[in-house]
C-alpha cells in the first residue's frame, strides 16, 4: 500500500506542477532577475503548492496514523500559507518568522512534538524541563530556513530534500517507525516529481511556498523519529542535514566575520563558491547532491556505530567539512585555520 501511495503522489505531482505554474504566471507568483541571482529570466514559483498537493493526495491514499499527524499537517497548512504569501506578496522577514512561529508552536502544543530529554554517554539523562518547548521550536525554525536558503539552484532545494527524506525513510525503517517511514517516502515521492519540472533547465521554481514546506516537514519528521533518545541518535538527523545546516552555519560565521547582520543576503553560499571555482550550474548541483549522499550514508554508518566509533566518525566528518569549507571559501576567502596550520606543520 505504501508503494501505491508514493506512486499516487509521484504521478500527483508531475500532473499538478504545470497547473501550477500556469496558476503562478496568472496571479502574478514569478521570481524576476537580480544580482543576486542566477537566472536571466522571469519564472514561475509557488511551485511548493504542487509538491504539497501531491503529498495530501498520497497521504489520503495510505492514510498513515500517529498521535502527532493532526497537530504536524496543521502546522503544515500554516507554513504553506506564509510561503504563498511571500511568493506573491515578498513579505517581511518579521512576517515570514512569525509564520515559521506559529507552524512551530501548533506542532508542539497541539502535535505534542517536544524533546523533553536526551541521554549523555557517560553521564545520563539530561532533563530540559521548560526549555524543552523552546529547544523544539528553535530547531523546526532552523531548519525550516536552512532548507530556504540553499534554494538558490534550479534542482537544489528539491534535490538534497529528496535525498534527506531517503535517508530519513531508511532510518526509519531501521527504527520500525512506521508512520515517519510513510510520511518520508510520499514527501519523498512528491518532491521528485517536481524535481522533474525543478532541474536544470528549471521551468518553475519551488518558492518559499516549496523551501519552507520542505524544511518544516523534514524538521518534525526528524524530531519524530529520534527524540527522546541518546545524543547519538539525536546527532542522527543533524548529519542526514549537512548541507543544509553546514551552509547556514558558515553563512552565520562568514557574515559575523564580515561583520554584517546575520540575516543580510550575499552571494557566498556553498552553491556560489561552486560557480566561482569553475563547475557549471548542472556539475554545482549533482556535486551537493553527492555530498547529501555522503551525509546521509553517513548518517546510516553512525547510527550502526559504537559510541568510540561514532566519536571517531564525527571528528573525521568535521575535518572533512572544515577542509573544503576552506578550500572552496565558504566562510570568507581569508578564512583557512586548518589549511594554515597544515602549512605550518608542514614546514
Amino acid at each position: 500500500m505504501l508503494f501505491l501511495a508514493m506512486a499516487v503522489a509521484f504521478a500527483a505531482s508531475i500532473i499538478l506542477t504545470p497547473l501550477v505554474m500556469k496558476l503562478a504566471f496568472r496571479i502574478g507568483a514569478v521570481d524576476r532577475p537580480n544580482y543576486r541571482k542566477v537566472h536571466a529570466t522571469i519564472m514561475p514559483r509557488m511551485g511548493g503548492m504542487a509538491i504539497f498537493g501531491a503529498f495530501m493526495i498520497g497521504y489520503l491514499v495510505l492514510r498513515p496514523s500517529d498521535e502527532h499527524a493532526v497537530g504536524i499537517l496543521i502546522g503544515a497548512v500554516i507554513i504553506i500559507l506564509t510561503g504563498f504569501l511571500d511568493d506573491m506578496l515578498e513579505i517581511t522577514a518579521k512576517a515570514k518568522l512569525a509564520g515559521q512561529l506559529v507552524a512551530a508552536g501548533v506542532a508542539v502544543t497541539w502535535g505534542g512534538l517536544q524533546i523533553d530529554f536526551i541521554n549523555l554517554p557517560f553521564f545520563g539523562q539530561l532533563d530540559f524541563g521548560y526549555f524543552s518547548i523552546p529547544i523544539t521550536i528553535i530547531w523546526i525554525i532552523g531548519i525550516t530556513n536552512a532548507i530556504n536558503l540553499i534554494d538558490g539552484l534550479d534542482g537544489l532545494a528539491a534535490g538534497v530534500s529528496t535525498i534527506t527524506l531517503i535517508s530519513m525513510t531508511v532510518m526509519a525503517v531501521l527504527m520500525g517507525n512506521v508512520f515517519v517511514v510513510a510520511t518520508t517516502a510520499i514527501l519523498a515521492a512528491s518532491a521528485l516529481g517536481f524535481l522533474f519540472f525543478n532541474f536544470h533547465p528549471a521551468k518553475i521554481f519551488m518558492g518559499d511556498t516549496g523551501s519552507l514546506f520542505l524544511g518544516y516537514m523534514i524538521a518534525v519528521l526528524a524530531l519524530l523519529g529520534f527524540k527522546n533518545m541518546t545524543v547519538i541518535s539525536l546527532i542522527i538527523p543533524v548529519i542526514m542535514l549537512g548541507v543544509p545546516i553546514s551552509d547556514t552555519f558558515f553563512a552565520i560565521v562568514r557574515r559575523i566575520r564580515m561583520k554584517q547582520p546575520i540575516s543580510a543576503p550575499d552571494k557566498s553560499h556553498l552553491h556560489h563558491c561552486l560557480l566561482r571555482v569553475g563547475f557549471s550550474h548542472r556539475q554545482t548541483v549533482l556535486i551537493i547532491y553527492g555530498i547529501a549522499i555522503l551525509f546521509g550514508v553517513a548518517a546510516v554508518l553512525f547510527s550502526q556505530a559504537t559510541v568510540w566509533g561514532a566519536i571517531v566518525l564525527i571528528v573525521v566528518m568535521l575535518i572533512a567539512i572544515e577542509l573544503f569549507v576552506e578550500i572552496i571559501g565558504l566562510a570568507g576567502t581569508n578564512y583557512r585555520p586548518l589549511l594554515n596550520l597544515v602549512r605550518m606543520i608542514g614546514k
